[in-house]
């Protein structure tokens, strides 16, 4: 196989500029650049296709699975602890942010009062 090269470039487009003239050259430039173009998006919009209805798939299992899992409770012992451990963990922090808040008030009316006291002093 052999490649063009720049000579059989040159004469390429020496004998483009003799066929089609100086004028009409840059519209052909033009259209066989948009040519390409709308190849190229067509061929991305292909594969996109191909991609989407991979994710389509996948998205339509995904909620089949989870269909038949809410209509059928089936919990294993090991999911129904792993959720009351979680649950526990939930109720701890929500405790504990509870706790900080009341903490926080609590400092800052004892600020608030040792400004008042120092301020009547």
């Amino acid at each position: 196989m052999s490649s063009i090269g720049i000579p059989g470039l040159i004469l390429i487009l020496v004998l483009a500029l003799v066929l089609f003239g100086p004028k009409k050259l840059p519209e052909l430039g033009r259209a066989v650049g948009h040519t390409l173009k709308e190849f190229k998006n067509a061929t991305r919009s292909l594969t996109s296709d191909d991609e989407d209805d991979d994710e389509e798939k996948k998205r339509k299992e995904l909620a089949s699975k989870e269909a038949s899992a809410k209509t059928t409770p089936v919990v294993t012992e090991k999911e129904a602890a792993e959720r009351e451990r979680i649950e526990r963990e939930v109720r701890e922090k929500m405790e504990r942010e509870r706790l900080e808040k009341e903490i926080r008030e609590k400092l800052e009316i004892e600020r608030l009062q040792m400004e008042k006291e120092q301020k009547n002093a």
